[in-house]
């Protein structure tokens, strides 16, 4: 196994705390914005810190790699520069839709490509 990638340890902890047995860490990221506090991806899903909730509640989502329906690249400008040139994705979860923006357009590829890689 290889060493997870993170942004910060505790959010790390937390994913490590709730692993099934076999399941392998491949990156915390740290997401900015409102929302959601940050996202896990193993080797068996894509785990989500929702921060939406009323009265400061938030919750951790796990999404089964297998529920994905898609991934997408977010921009708010046109396509003139790289494929990659934007720090938001969108992963389609049947009729919902998690955004997450990222410190830097390298993580939010790395977890396009993951999340693409075990939906394909």
């Amino acid at each position: 196994m290889a060493q997870a990638t993170y942004d910060r340890k505790e959010q790390l902890k937390q994913i490590e705390s709730g692993l099934l047995e076999g399941e392998d860490i491949i990156a915390v990221y740290d997401a900015v914005g409102v929302g959601t506090g940050f996202i896990g991806l193993t080797n068996r899903r894509v785990i989500i810190q929702d921060k939406s909730f009323v009265g400061k509640k938030f919750a951790i989502t796990s999404i089964p790699y297998a529920k994905v329906t898609s991934v997408s690249v977010v921009s708010n400008a046109s396509w003139a520069g790289s494929f990659f040139g934007s720090s938001t994705i969108a992963i389609n979860v049947g009729t919902h839709t998690y955004e997450v923006e990222f410190r830097g357009d390298h993580k939010a590829h790395h977890v396009h490509n993951v999340i693409l890689f075990y939906i394909s």
